[in-house]
């Protein structure tokens, strides 16, 4: 596998332009899928432009300036993605990773001085000594009760991960939407619609205006019960 990429063929994702120069930083493997991540060079040049080009950008990160979900991030192909919190101390400034209605990936900046994040279960495993342990979107892994369901949302506080809020997968609540043709919507759980079979199970979804859509349950996840529990606003960079 090549270890480089052309700006042209960079995924759809990426809210960068592609015919500036030709090539661009190749994220490395990591925790999220390579369609929906974007490297931290790119995030901090391209999309927040605090750097003007790469060696600045790596310096930036080698003196420790950069912080993922809490955690120092040195190296430039790190890859982020959706909900993941970007802190830069320096500035005291911390930003969000969102989608936009595109399905790009979109920075919001915070504006709460201890930011959580807000991740998805998958699924759940029992592992040695009956321990029951929560497999997020983002590949965190932690141990919690069986109180949890797939497709809850746990709200962690950040760096250390332990559970702040639980928000229950179920009609009513709030929702964005994470992928297809709807992504970035806000909107509430309508319906739950079990498949027995291979294909996706379906969720339909109201609108504020009261119109309904429907999507597949891997792209809903779900965000608070009569509002958001987290800041889904603020300065958009794109």
């Amino acid at each position: 596998m090549s270890r480089h990429l052309k700006r042209i063929a960079s995924p759809k994702s990426w809210a960068v332009s592609k015919k500036t120069n030709i090539w661009i930083t190749k994220p490395n493997p990591g925790p999220h899928s390579g369609k929906q991540s974007i490297p931290l060079a790119v995030l901090i040049r391209d999309m927040l432009k605090l750097t003007d080009n790469l060696r600045e950008t790596k310096r930036v990160l080698n003196e420790g300036n950069v912080l993922v979900d809490g955690v120092v991030r040195r190296n430039h192909k790190f890859p982020v993605g959706v909900f993941d919190v970007i802190s830069i101390p320096k500035i005291e400034t911390s930003y969000r990773i969102l989608l936009d209605p595109r399905g790009k990936l979109m920075v919001n900046e915070l504006d709460v001085k201890d930011p959580k994040k807000p991740c998805k279960i998958l699924n759940k495993t029992t592992i040695k000594g009956g321990k029951v342990q929560l497999n997020l979107h983002d590949g965190t892994n932690i141990i919690a009760s069986n109180d949890y369901n797939s497709n809850d949302t746990v709200i962690l506080t950040i760096p250390d991960k332990g559970i702040d809020k639980h928000i229950r997968y179920e009609p009513g609540n709030k929702a964005v939407i994470t992928g297809g043709t709807h992504s970035g919507e806000l909107a509430s759980i309508k319906e739950i619609k079990k498949v027995r079979s291979s294909r996706h199970n379906m969720v339909v979804l109201t609108r504020n205006d009261g119109t309904d859509f429907e999507t597949i349950e891997d792209y809903v996840f779900v965000v608070g019960i009569d509002k958001p529990e987290f800041n889904l606003g603020g300065d958009v960079h794109d």
